[in-house]
């Protein structure tokens, strides 16, 4: 099994976050680290502090140099895809190539609502989610895109500086959608990042995101398929187990949500712990 972390940028001060990130950029056992993509706290005070996932991304970009960083994952509807696109070029530049463009359709009602950030229906939604996908693609691997859709529409465009990542950075596609987000996934992703608590249920969705990948005639080995898993920085035995029962769901990668306020050393001692599995 593979390993990854991620950080919770609510209710923390920059310099915690910092700290994590670059201790983490020096554990071989973790592949990569990730943030999240909303505006306000998922937990706690939700009127508390939460910095941006992006601007976030790009600092971090640049004080770290081995593992790989991304949003786990971008919202679509936060910003126009073709934004989105140029904005994830410039970091996979800050980061030498170790961007990875996670990206879903998003969720987050509350937020959206408070800063006016339309959130359609999920038909709709899923359409734009689609095409937004195919905008981002175009431009980051395409000299020059042409695109005309029901929503996007790209014309004589250019994303310049392409990626150092070509045709373009792996992209992670989060949810649990069985139609449209796993479909999304085995045409574009490299990893799908189940968010479910279920591991009977994420052997399921596996095996959904299988026959799409079959339907599609895509080859389902080079997709990573990974869960989410909290751990609330004590003891590791329940970690463990829940680790085993989520290997044997099938996934490849977990990645281990940290608790708000870790500290750095404590990386080490979930390596060692996690080392039974790698």
């Amino acid at each position: 099994m593979r390993f990854a972390v991620k950080t919770r940028p609510e209710h923390q001060t920059w310099e915690e976050l910092r700290d994590i990130w670059v201790a983490a950029d020096e554990v071989p056992l973790f592949e990569s680290i990730w943030n999240w993509d909303h505006f306000y706290p998922l937990t706690g005070d939700l009127h508390g502090p939460n910095f941006e996932g992006w601007t976030m991304l790009s600092a971090m970009a640049a004080l770290t140099s081995r593992i790989r960083v991304g949003c786990q994952v971008t919202g679509m509807p936060y910003r126009h895809p073709a934004v989105l696109a140029n904005m994830a070029a410039t970091v996979d530049h800050i980061s030498g190539g170790r961007l990875i463009l996670g990206i879903g359709a998003a969720w987050n009602e509350m937020e959206c609502t408070a800063y006016g950030i339309p959130l359609p229906p999920l038909k709709e939604r899923f359409d734009r989610f689609d095409e937004g996908l195919e905008v981002i693609t175009r431009l980051l691997s395409s000299t020059v895109s042409d695109f005309s859709g029901q929503y996007f529409t790209l014309t004589d465009a250019y994303c310049e500086p392409k990626p150092v990542q070509r045709p373009y950075p792996p992209i992670t596609i989060g949810g649990n959608g069985p139609k449209r987000t796993l479909r999304a996934a085995a045409r574009w992703a490299t990893e799908w990042n189940g968010t479910i608590q279920d591991p009977a249920k994420f052997a399921e969705l596996k095996e959904i995101l299988r026959g799409h990948c079959t339907d599609l005639g895509r080859d389902f080995s080079e997709i990573t398929c990974s869960c989410l898993l909290r751990w609330d920085g004590g003891d590791t035995d329940a970690l463990l187990a829940t680790v085993a029962q989520w290997r044997d769901a099938g996934a490849d990668l977990a990645v281990i949500g940290l608790p708000t306020h870790a500290k750095p050393e404590a990386l080490s001692t979930l390596a060692e712990a996690l080392g039974t599995f790698a």
